[in-house]
């Protein structure tokens, strides 16, 4: 798969089911990070090189919702869990990773293709979440619903989704809150603070397969049981809040959400006809931390995820896009030599 670097306002994540490798860089038009947070709450490292070594794994799912008596038809894909190492220096983040063989043996979830997009960017006082997901090749959790066969999972490899997003939120309290020091680990939060988030968000997507979305065994016990087809596309503002809890100065956990009232848009296919309805619908944004931070080390296990909820016409039920990532990252931050502080000197404050 091709592998593309803008190192000016960019960050980029490829991942693609034939070849599960990731990749991404950041590099956002800003001031001093540093200038900008309170010392007694926030540690700043921007003179440092933050390198990391990591474990992740993203998803895109999709739930079609049933009525009380039965249970929600859970399409997973099958991604791979990757290997990594990556750094942070001023502003400028590059995570490289590769979804080894024998870290995704085979157990029997069948084959997804993925382009897969997700790019989170925290200055102080902004975050900016862009997902761009393009996955094909799902199976139904959990083994045997669907399927004639107990012990096996009922594959869909003509199922596919595409999913664009874009959040923007801003930081009431960035000067004594850090995300990066939950996320890059390029700072250190020693005491605890909470921040109110405001802003939108706008997603445009679509979910298709060769045949019905419900498989045919239980075809009639699910209203959209003739949709092949959905697309749709929400818009709206939201508001939440973000806190991080510090115990004895090292051990720390971040919790974040944010709500998000939408108006939307949907479009269900059957076959030769089509249905439209209008809605307004609420959307998470999640994100949690929790780890152990110092001067040097970092180590942490990290959750970036949304809940998207689209209503059709043909059922009072949600079909709901669940997209995240989620990390293990073990952080330690170094002073770089002389010749390589020369090579990142580009980097450095005007």
């Amino acid at each position: 798969m091709g592998l593309i670097f803008r190192l000016h306002k960019t960050i980029l994540c490829l991942m693609a089911g034939c070849s599960p490798f990731c990749a991404s860089a950041q590099y956002p038009d800003l001031v001093a990070i540093a200038d900008q947070a309170d010392p007694a709450y926030i540690q700043t490292y921007d003179s440092l090189l933050t390198g990391r070594y990591y474990f992740s794994r993203k998803y895109t799912s999709i739930h079609l919702g049933g009525d009380k008596s039965v249970a929600n038809l859970r399409y997973r894909p099958n991604t791979t869990l990757n290997m990594g190492v990556g750094a942070t220096y001023r502003n400028f983040t590059l995570n490289l990773a590769y979804g080894f063989p024998f870290l995704n043996p085979e157990k029997g979830k069948g084959k997804t293709r993925y382009l897969d997009l997700q790019s989170h960017i925290y200055t102080r006082n902004w975050t900016i979440d862009f997902f761009g997901q393009f996955y094909k090749g799902y199976f139904l959790n959990p083994k045997g619903l669907g399927n004639n066969n107990s012990q096996a999972y009922y594959l869909r490899p003509d199922l596919g989704i595409s999913l664009f997003g874009l959040a923007v939120y801003n930081l009431r309290n960035g000067e004594r809150f850090s995300y990066r020091a939950a996320f890059l680990q390029s700072e250190w939060q020693k005491k605890s603070a909470g921040t109110f988030l405001f802003g939108g968000e706008i997603y445009a997507g679509s979910v298709s397969g060769d045949s019905v979305l419900v498989p045919s065994l239980l075809a009639d016990r699910y209203d959209q049981r003739e949709v092949k087809r959905i697309r749709f596309l929400e818009l709206g503002p939201g508001a939440g809040y973000a806190y991080t809890l510090v115990l004895k100065k090292h051990w720390f956990m971040t919790g974040a959400a944010t709500l998000n009232m939408d108006f939307g848009l949907s479009r269900e296919f059957y076959g030769d006809r089509s249905s439209d309805k209008i809605t307004l619908s609420p959307n998470f944004i999640y994100r949690g931390v929790v780890g152990y931070n110092s001067n040097t080390w970092n180590l942490n296990f990290s959750l970036v995820g949304n809940t998207i909820l689209v209503k059709g016409a043909s059922s009072k039920n949600d079909y709901q896009f669940n997209t995240g990532n989620y990390r293990l990252t073990l952080a330690k931050r170094f002073n770089p030599g002389t010749k390589l502080k020369r090579k990142l000197k580009w980097l450095d404050p005007k």
